[in-house]
């Protein structure tokens, strides 16, 4: 199996399962590449707070889904180690955001992986940066491995 084919099926088996992701939020999986991928939400009524633009927490949850599925790309188990964001501009209900993520480094069982969220004028709306830690297991089982 190629690494592409491998992050294709990594993404379609994670994403068949993410409930928090798909089915609450309305996120929609663009791609899983090897250490990459892309997600995509619209900003609803119900992700606005006080202030009437799209609660942070939102934007941190779309980044840190996207950080999921480019960290778990390689079919190798990983988690979250630390994260941080930077919000840089608001979202308001009906913008579309797109998340992009890509591995900066592996090493190990560790990795570093850079989040771009913008919305549907290319304005950066949040950057996140996330490391991972490797666990036991892979999200689907591979000829040869235990």
């Amino acid at each position: 199996m190629s690494p592409q084919e491998r992050a294709k099926r990594v993404g379609q088996t994670m994403f068949a399962v993410d409930t928090a992701s798909k089915d609450t939020l309305g996120m929609e999986l663009l791609s899983c590449e090897p250490g990459r991928a892309s997600i995509r939400m619209v900003v609803q009524p119900l992700h606005l707070n006080g202030h009437q633009i799209c609660h942070g927490g939102f934007i941190f949850t779309l980044a840190d889904s996207t950080f999921a599925f480019a960290c778990n790309s390689h079919n190798k188990n990983a988690v979250a180690a630390g994260c941080s964001i930077e919000f840089l501009r608001p979202a308001h209900a009906g913008d579309v955001l797109t998340c992009e993520g890509v591995e900066q480094t592996l090493s190990g069982r560790h990795g570093i992986y850079d989040m771009r969220v913008t919305n549907q004028r290319g304005e950066v709306v949040a950057m996140f940066r996330g490391k991972s830690a490797q666990i036991p297991g892979t999200v689907f089982p591979e000829e040869g491995q235990p």
